[in-house]
């Protein structure tokens, strides 16, 4: 079976997040509600911050749909912290930073390169029952896009909030969705 529509397997991380001190944050805090688990190579380097920042961007409006975001790396939550008080773009950001140095949740979404010890740049968002439901993954020099993946939850949310109704390609809060039938087939 493919990872779309399968359940996040239990894992178990330290936090690091702006103004709190570090926390436990296990499966079982990301379900009951949306989530991004928002997975990137390495603190201190290049594409990342700037990812993160768009992302971060983007929190506040995310938090009104009902979404957490969970940035995940292999990095320490020590480490975490250090790159929030030292980097200008990463100080900004208010969601929690997860370490995986065991490289157990890494491992969990299948996206940890063995032998860097880093995981892939990759999205995956998770329903409130602890569903994946999108997967997004890139290449190490290309990063993602804050609005096109909000985009997709919106999507995501209507369809999981509009059973029989689904959400053709671009298509944008508010615009026209369809309807699967006999009656559409060869007609689109």
């Amino acid at each position: 079976m493919g990872i779309i529509g399968s359940e996040i397997k239990p894992f178990k991380a330290t936090a690091f997040k702006a103004g709190e001190d570090f926390y436990e944050v296990t499966d079982a805090d990301v379900k009951g509600k949306w989530a991004i688990l928002f997975f990137y190579p390495a603190d201190f380097t290049f594409v990342c911050p700037t990812e993160l920042e768009d992302l971060g961007e983007k929190y506040a409006m995310l938090q009104d749909m009902g979404v957490e975001v969970y940035a995940v790396s292999t990095d320490t939550h020590f480490s975490h912290k250090a790159w929030h008080d030292t980097s200008e773009r990463i100080g900004k950001l208010k969601f929690p930073f997860l370490g995986d140095q065991l490289h157990t949740i890494s491992k969990n979404f299948d996206v940890l390169r063995e032998e860097m010890g880093l995981a892939d740049r990759a999205t995956f968002v998770v329903d409130p029952d602890g569903v994946i439901q999108i997967v997004e993954q890139t290449c190490e020099g290309v990063g993602r896009n804050a609005n096109e993946l909000t985009r997709k939850i919106k999507a995501a949310q209507y369809v999981r909030n509009n059973p029989g109704q689904v959400c053709p390609a671009a298509w944008e809060e508010g615009e026209e969705t369809l309807a699967p039938s006999l009656d559409l087939v060869g007609k689109i």
